[in-house]
């Protein structure tokens, strides 16, 4: 096995158990800690694929932005173990029953999957995910739609600081 492979096996091994632990983990603010790990463990997937724009952006806004954004709520919130309600048979049956059918329907598309094994992955190789030939697209086949979308965000800015000053 090389290099890659083990880093992609480590990675992916990372990523599945800080799933888990977002989802085992009794406090709030400890799932949304392993969520970031799992972004990050997904951002290293990323630049496997030679893709270091998405990689970036990745870290920036979900692992930056959005967890700062549910660390604050949960911590608003103010939750507490003995708040919270006790569930139902009813729907521990239907996150049982739903839990289940995803996981039939992952069992089905890895034994689909089975067909590719023989066609290789390129890894670190060619230039689609570089950030060098996406910002040439933006500034020459898609300037007008890029330009179009700078001024709504703009406007959209000054909306918000006017809606903020009242």
């Amino acid at each position: 096995m090389s290099t890659l492979e083990i880093l992609f096996y480590a990675l992916s091994a990372f990523v599945i158990i800080s799933a888990i632990m977002v989802l085992v983990s009794k406090n709030p603010i400890h799932s949304v800690l392993w969520l970031i790990l799992v972004f990050f463990a997904i951002s290293g997937h990323y630049i496997l694929l030679n893709a270091q724009f998405l990689a970036i952006v990745n870290i920036i806004v979900y692992a930056g932005a959005i967890m700062v954004l549910f660390l604050f709520v949960i911590m608003l919130m103010n939750v507490k173990q003995e708040n919270e309600f006790k569930k139902h048979l009813l729907v521990k049956f239907i996150g049982v029953l739903s839990g289940g059918s995803f996981l039939v329907l992952l069992v089905a598309l890895v034994k689909q999957t089975v067909q590719l094994q023989g066609q290789k992955v390129l890894l670190k190789e060619g230039n689609i995910g570089l950030i060098h030939p996406l910002g040439k697209a933006l500034f020459t086949d898609y300037v007008v739609p890029f330009e179009i979308s700078s001024v709504l965000f703009l406007s959209a800015m000054v909306g918000a600081v006017i809606i903020g000053k009242k």
